[in-house]
């Protein structure tokens, strides 16, 4: 398969709580930032691949069996002996989802830039990673850059997930790799909350324009609840929020960013890759789970044509 778009990262196996704060029943399902965005790409029909690092053990084999079932080349993910899956359960209450990690040593966070897959990254028309497929390990960290710059070195665009996650690394450091890696990039997708915690000013437009003028020509950026802010060098589209039942909102915003660059690779304007992409992530919040949810292009298209749009 030609894979036209390209994702980078850590893929995990999610253990999500399904009853109340005293429930002990979890669905196994599966995560990972840039995992869900390839699947959720796939899912709208685009032809995707996969770079990662798994374990030789159960859950990297049911990653692998995942990607099969979806569509995603995952020829260019390595298996590592001697490290396992990362892992992570959800957990929910009146303030929303948390996460619980196992992910120190894993196999994902031990890939160094020797094994990036050049040639699949010099074929591809966009690549694709997050803050998290920075910060899980310095080599992992220097693995992300190398495939940003053979990427724009082939020709093909970036795009880049900020996705913060403090816990994985000081705010400092975060801040100078982030607004790195925001400079190396066509495309980025940063969420509100991120870029407050990073740059400390909280109106929408002038968190667009600080980002466009790091360099991106596409800025989408994720404001929850108030839909999305799509910026562009010359135009600003404010793009509501569709309405939807939500019972879990895990990697929505990975569902928004795999449909956005979905639609973009297929031709569509900014805007409207963004519309989809909205109807999508909301759709993907309706269902337990970071991946089970995510809708196909056959469902975000009769949402968008139903009663709701």
């Amino acid at each position: 398969m030609a894979v036209e778009i390209l994702a980078l990262g850590e893929p995990m196996v999610e253990f999500n709580r399904t009853g109340g704060a005293d429930s002990r029943d979890y669905l196994q399902g599966f995560g990972g930032d840039t995992s869900n965005f390839a699947i959720a790409a796939a899912r709208q029909g685009a032809k995707v691949g996969y770079v990662s690092a798994v374990g030789a053990d159960a859950h990297g084999a049911m990653l692998r069996a995942l990607w099969s079932r979806e569509g995603v080349d995952h020829s260019t993910v390595r298996e590592d002996p001697a490290a396992p899956t990362g892992v992570y359960f959800v957990t929910h209450d009146a303030a929303g989802h948390h996460f619980s990690f196992l992910r120190a040593g894993s196999a994902a966070s031990r890939y160094r830039a020797a094994d990036l897959p050049r040639a699949a990254i010099a074929q591809a028309k966009l690549v694709h990673l997050s803050g998290i497929s920075l910060a899980i390990s310095a080599e992992a960290c220097d693995a992300g850059f190398a495939a940003m710059a053979a990427a724009r070195a082939a020709g093909a665009r970036v795009c880049f997930d900020t996705n913060l996650r403090l816990k994985l690394w000081p705010a400092t450091r975060a801040r100078a790799i982030i607004g790195e890696a925001i400079r190396s990039s066509d495309v980025c997708l940063p969420s509100y909350d991120d870029v407050v915690e990073l740059y400390g000013e909280r109106d929408p437009d002038r968190l667009a324009d600080l980002v466009l003028g790091m360099g991106p020509k596409i800025v989408a950026l994720k404001l929850g609840a108030q839909g999305t802010l799509l910026a562009e060098p010359h135009a600003r589209t404010r793009i509501p929020p569709f309405p939807c039942r939500p019972v879990d909102a895990t990697g929505a915003g990975d569902t928004f960013g795999g449909a956005f660059a979905a639609r973009l690779m297929a031709g569509d304007a900014p805007a409207d890759a963004a519309r989809y992409a909205a109807c999508a992530a909301a759709l993907s919040t309706e269902g337990y789970g970071a991946v089970a949810p995510i809708p196909d292009a056959a469902r975000v298209r009769a949402a968008m044509k139903g009663p709701a749009a």
